[in-house]
């Protein structure tokens, strides 16, 4: 028997024209319009324009939102469903829909609120790493002030988040095969955006939590868990904290997990567990076409 879980990407994983087959769907369209009367834009407009709006924190992280969220909808409508979930920094809020601890529209509202935070975080600097040797890189980071660890995506590929000081430090050290500055406006999961989360967090108290319906594993704390509290816990240091991608992939084949889909647009965590779960089946789904 095949058990499944459902992962979902984050910022970074956006492009022009994703989920263009969407309104095609009538579930879908009704999603949109609940969409655009929450953000008062067009999810569909965004995505579609040529000048890469949808790669601006403040459209970027509703629009994935919405898209994956209309996915999982239209993946239960035919009768599937996980065994477990799990979302990369903005995902996690997906997979806390897909496993039924808010409604779209409490989940949305939480996202926009954190773009529009995201996106006035003005200081600091993300860089992405590929290829290095991780005791070099980890004591690099130990004896570099204001600069974490943001990402650990898997074994080889890792994404720093710092004052741009010490990020170019660490960049400076470490050698590795390629080392790529991030186009985004501050230091994400890093304490650098301590100030943006303490802000976020009466729109998250706000919003009750329910108990997931399957276990979620999230980015501070790849632990398995459907407790309502400790999710919202644990999102409420997801802001600051680290994303353990790799980590979470580890734990999949632990809890049984033999097969991951990954919905929303392109293949970026499937490629990412692939490298560190090579044994586990992998799908992706990003549009109507995709589903079973």
């Amino acid at each position: 028997m095949t058990t499944t879980a459902w992962v979902f990407p984050g910022q970074g994983s956006q492009a022009i024209g994703m989920g263009a087959d969407l309104p095609n769907n009538p579930a879908a369209r009704a999603k949109f319009a609940a969409a655009e009367q929450i953000l008062g834009w067009s999810v569909p407009e965004v995505c579609q324009s040529q000048d890469d709006k949808v790669s601006h924190t403040l459209y970027t992280q509703p629009c994935l939102y919405v898209i994956e969220s209309i996915l999982t909808d239209l993946m239960m409508g035919r009768a599937q469903s996980p065994a477990l979930v799990a979302g990369h920094s903005l995902g996690e809020y997906v997979a806390l829909y897909a496993a039924g601890v808010f409604d779209f529209e409490a989940g949305l509202q939480l996202v926009k609120r954190r773009a529009a935070l995201m996106d006035g975080a003005s200081d600091g600097m993300m860089a992405a790493l590929i290829g290095f040797d991780r005791p070099e890189l980890e004591q690099c980071i130990l004896s570099t002030p204001d600069v974490v660890l943001a990402n650990d995506n898997n074994a080889g590929q890792i994404v720093i988040s710092g004052t741009p000081t010490a990020v170019e430090t660490v960049l400076a050290q470490v050698k590795a095969k390629r080392a790529v500055k991030l186009n985004v406006s501050g230091a994400f999961h890093s304490p650098l955006m301590a100030g943006a989360a303490i802000e976020f967090q009466s729109a998250l108290e706000a919003v009750p939590f329910a108990p997931a319906q399957v276990p979620v594993l999230s980015n501070v704390e790849p632990e398995p868990t459907t407790d309502p509290a400790l999710l919202k816990d644990r999102l409420k240091r997801q802001m600051t904290g680290s994303v353990r991608w790799r980590e979470i992939s580890l734990r999949l084949p632990h809890e049984g997990i033999d097969t991951v889909i990954e919905i929303g647009p392109g293949k970026v965590l499937t490629g990412l567990i692939k490298r560190t779960c090579p044994d586990l089946t992998l799908q992706n789904v990003s549009s109507l076409s995709d589903l079973p």
